[in-house]
Order: C-alpha cells, then sequence, then structure tokens
C-alpha cells in the first residue's frame, strides 16, 4: 500500500537542501512509502526560466535527496492545467490564461500551453526516478470560458447520451500526457474531483492511471466507488488552510476515516496533503500531526489521539487546535481560508481585517481571546510553536490597536487616533522576523515577509492620511475604512473608484 506525505511547496516555500532533508527524513521516519513534492512553480524548469522565483527547488536537489533516500519515493505533484497562476502571473506566460485576474488556471486549447506541458512532463521524468508521476488536473472550473475553448467543444461530446462539453475538453487535454507519461515507462496520476464532476472524462482513459480522491472533511467510502476499474489513493488533509494553525479535531476526523476506507475498499494507498503552510504558521509545527498521520494509515482504530501525538507539545496543540476553535466565529472551523488572518496578511490592506473582524474582540472577548493564546505561548516548547503563538497574538493586538484607533478617529481626535496607530509599525516588523525566521528553519515563505512589510508601509501611509485629513482639512471627515483603503483618494467624497467595479477587470 502507497503510504505518502504530500509537501506543498507552491505557497512560496523557499526550501534549501537541508529543509528538504528534513521533510524526508521525517517522512522516512514516519513510515511513509513517498514523500510527494507539490511544486506547480516552485521547480526550475530549463523550459520556465522566466519563472523561476527566489528559493525554487532545482533538479541538483531533487538528485541529491534521491541519493540520500533511495528507499523513499519523491513523487512530483505538477499541475498541468488548474493552479498555473504562478507562471501565467509572469510576464512571459501571460498567453497560457483562460482569463485575466480570474481564477487559477491555463488554457488548454493555447498551443504553446500544451507544448510546454510536454516539455515540463519531459523534465519532471529526466529529473524525478519515482513511478508515479502526478500531473495534476484538480478544480478546473473555468473550462470553456475562453473563446477558443468555448469554439473548440461547442458540440463534443464523450458519451452521446449524456453529452458533457467539459468532459471531452478536459479529457482531450489531459490523454495525450497521460500517454506521455506511460510512454516513458512511469505511472500518471490525477486528482480525482473533476472526475466525480464529469465522469464521462475518466471513460477510455488508460487504467494505469492512479486516481487521488481528495476529501477534506469526511471519507472517501461514497466516492472511490465511482472510479471503477482505476486504482484509488484516499487523500485527507491536516486542517490547517482553514485554521489559525490546525483544527485538531477536523484533521483527527477526515485522517481516520480516510484511512478506515482504504483499508475497507481495499484502496492502492493513502495520501497525507498538507497545504498552506502559510502566513506565519511553519511546517515544523506541524511535524507530529504528519507523524501520527502514518501510524493511522496503518492502524486507523488506533487509540492515539492527535493531541497525544504532539509530546511535550501537547498542551500547545490542545490549546490552539481545539479551545481557540471553540472560540466560534472567524476561529471556527470553515471550508475556505482563514478570513482573519488573509484579511490582515494576504491583502495588503490589514484595514480589511478591522472592517470584517472587529466583532471579534468586542466586550470581554478579546481578553478572552489574549488568555487563550499567552496559554499557548507558556506551553510552546519550541521556536516552530512559539512563533505560531506570537503570531496570533499580534494579529489580535492589531485587531484591537485598529479598533482603537477607529475610535478615537471618530470623535474627532486625530492625534489620538495615529498614538493608538503607531505601535502597529512595531508589529508588522515583529512580524516580519517571525516569518524570516521560519524560512531559515524550515524553508517557510518568502512572501510571508514582503506581506508583513507591505502592511507595516501601509500603517505609516494611514498614519499620515490621518495627520492631513482627521481634523477635517477636507471639509468632511472620511469614513475609516475609505480613509484607510489603498484607493483612498482626497476630495473623491463619493468614492468613485469604489462605485465603477468594472474598471478594475
Amino acid at each position: 500500500m502507497h503510504r505518502i506525505w504530500m509537501v506543498d511547496l507552491a505557497r512560496e516555500q523557499a526550501p534549501t537542501l537541508d529543509h528538504l532533508y528534513q521533510y524526508a527524513a521525517t517522512a522516512q521516519d514516519a513510515g511513509y512509502t513517498a514523500l510527494g513534492l507539490y511544486l506547480e512553480h516552485r521547480f526550475a524548469y530549463a523550459a520556465t526560466q522566466w519563472s523561476h522565483g527566489k528559493g525554487v527547488v532545482t533538479p541538483a536537489q531533487i538528485q541529491s535527496l534521491q541519493s540520500e533516500f533511495p528507499s523513499l519515493q519523491i513523487i512530483p505533484f505538477i499541475n498541468l492545467l488548474g493552479h498555473f497562476e504562478g507562471f501565467f502571473n509572469c510576464e512571459e506566460g501571460r498567453i497560457f490564461r483562460e482569463e485575466t485576474f480570474t481564477g487559477l488556471q491555463a488554457c488548454p486549447s493555447c498551443p504553446e500551453f500544451v507544448t510546454l506541458c510536454q516539455n515540463i512532463i519531459a523534465e519532471t521524468i529526466a529529473t524525478f526516478k519515482s513511478e508515479i508521476i502526478h500531473i495534476g488536473g484538480d478544480e478546473t472550473a473555468q473550462l470553456g470560458k475562453c473563446p477558443r475553448c468555448a469554439e473548440r467543444m461547442a458540440g463534443q461530446s464523450i458519451d452521446q447520451s449524456n453529452p458533457d462539453e467539459k468532459a471531452w475538453l478536459y479529457q482531450d487535454h489531459f490523454a495525450p500526457l497521460i500517454n506521455q507519461v506511460i510512454a516513458a515507462g512511469r505511472r500518471p496520476a490525477m486528482w480525482g474531483d473533476m472526475f466525480l464532476q464529469h465522469p464521462a472524462a475518466l471513460e477510455n482513459l488508460p487504467k494505469q492511471t492512479l486516481i487521488f480522491d481528495w476529501h477534506y472533511v469526511n471519507g472517501v467510502k461514497d466516492t472511490a466507488p465511482k472510479f471503477e476499474g482505476f486504482e484509488v489513493i484516499a487523500c485527507p488533509t491536516t486542517a490547517v488552510y482553514n485554521a489559525a494553525w490546525m483544527h485538531l479535531n477536523r484533521t483527527d476526523h477526515n485522517v481516520r476515516e480516510c484511512a478506515k476506507d482504504v483499508h475497507d475498499l481495499k484502496l492502492a494507498g493513502f495520501c497525507l496533503t498538507t497545504w498552506e503552510q502559510v502566513m506565519l504558521n511553519p511546517y515544523d509545527s506541524i511535524f507530529p500531526a504528519v507523524e501520527w498521520a502514518a501510524r493511522i494509515a496503518v492502524n486507523p482504530t488506533s487509540p492515539e489521539s492527535l493531541p497525544e501525538a504532539f509530546g511535550d507539545a501537547e498542551q500547545w496543540a490542545r490549546t490552539l487546535g481545539v479551545e481557540l476553535e471553540q472560540m466560534g466565529g472567524v476561529w471556527a472551523a470553515s471550508g475556505h481560508r482563514h478570513k482573519l488572518k488573509t484579511r490582515l496578511l494576504l491583502m495588503g490592506n490589514p484595514f480589511l481585517a478591522w472592517l470584517h473582524h472587529r466583532d471579534e474582540i468586542e466586550g470581554d472577548r478579546a481578553k478572552d481571546l489574549l488568555l487563550i493564546i499567552e496559554k499557548s505561548i507558556h506551553h510552546a516548547p519550541n521556536e516552530a510553536c512559539k512563533n505560531v503563538s506570537f503570531g496570533l497574538r499580534a494579529m489580535i493586538e492589531a485587531l484591537i490597536m485598529m479598533n482603537e484607533s477607529h475610535k478615537c478617529y471618530a470623535r474627532g481626535e486625530a492625534d489620538a487616533a495615529i498614538g493608538k496607530l503607531a505601535p502597529m509599525r512595531y508589529l508588522f516588523e515583529t512580524l516580519a522576523r517571525l516569518a524570516k525566521e521560519n524560512n531559515e528553519r524550515i524553508g517557510g515563505s518568502l512572501a510571508d515577509i514582503q506581506r508583513c512589510h507591505i502592511a507595516k508601509a501601509h500603517i505609516e501611509t494611514v498614519i499620515t492620511r490621518i495627520r492631513k485629513y482627521g481634523n477635517r482639512e477636507l471639509g468632511y471627515l472620511p469614513a475609516f475604512e475609505v480613509l484607510t483603503n489603498p484607493r483612498f483618494t482626497p476630495h473623491d467624497q463619493a468614492c468613485w473608484w469604489l462605485v465603477n467595479k468594472w474598471a478594475n477587470d
């Protein structure tokens, strides 16, 4: 049975060779048979030299990794339709987009893109020795959006009794790529979600294709049988992408259900996916969960709980992974990226966090949240854990500072409003330092460092605006959410930059 741990390097992770060794050693010691590297644009393909951001994984690193860990398969997870944004948001990659500033998908009707896919597969096969070559295929929600694709797929169908133009377009793109992998003597693998949406796309595909059936809440018992004739890998996840740190109960349930289904349905294997260890959430803070999941893959009924697997970090893990979630609101489990962290760090305007989440600090809630975070700091046994806790404390403190600044601003106390915001400059300097430490220790996101710098710069911009316009120098007092918006324009009292949303297309 395949037991795979997949590491997401596509969120601007920048691992050195030593960091990759840490990942591989963790996987091997835990009992995984393979380490999957989810790459997207974070690999130094010769065919895409124009896309090589700082710290991309290189062929030389992979060769060294395979030499050092010969018993561990190093499986490449590449994406050749959806999740191609790291390529097409480069100047040289613009021609590959399905749409502009919308979605994550490349255009399967672009001949240059098809050629690039073939070249990427050829380079991947030349570099990686693994039996499995995963060519992606998930979340291609933009099938047929561009005029070329719409024209090509019009009237096309794989199964005339159940017409599905998108299924035809999807299979037309991936079938030749699957066959390219097979012709090289390797085994192609794909994500299963689009086949569930467009079952006809599976018809006539080579049965060697391995389907990775991913479900991040429950198991795969209802979906895996739909891939009849194909071998299936069940794919749970650590519930990190939607958490302040990680939702432990949700992770425990998801991993156990998938592992149980692997055994009950006699599936081909188990793949733990670990997504989006960004926004001050480093990979080494979840290593105990990765190791625990390998044990559960072997024995789904093991009495070992996920918090127990953290050893001397158990109380820290329970505090952030259970207690914090019980606070509800933005801290509860959801189906999307964590909203507070996203608005504070990803969007270039930390005041969006205040606009949408200031209710998180009303009444005694701020005090209760900070008590939980301080408790986690007390129990944090190492730098990885401490940095997660320090980051979360800073995020809550940022909300408090912005809210207090707004109250002063609304009362016409411009100097006091500035005084409340001023410490946020140091706060984001601290967050940038934590992000840098995460990068140096485990290859964490380089973008996180810059996000903190950008947030600090915007705080300084807002302080300047309050100083210039906070005493009604314009004849009116702009609403706080207007003044703090990057597009704020003095004298544009009606905010036409907001009214004309179509102008941003």
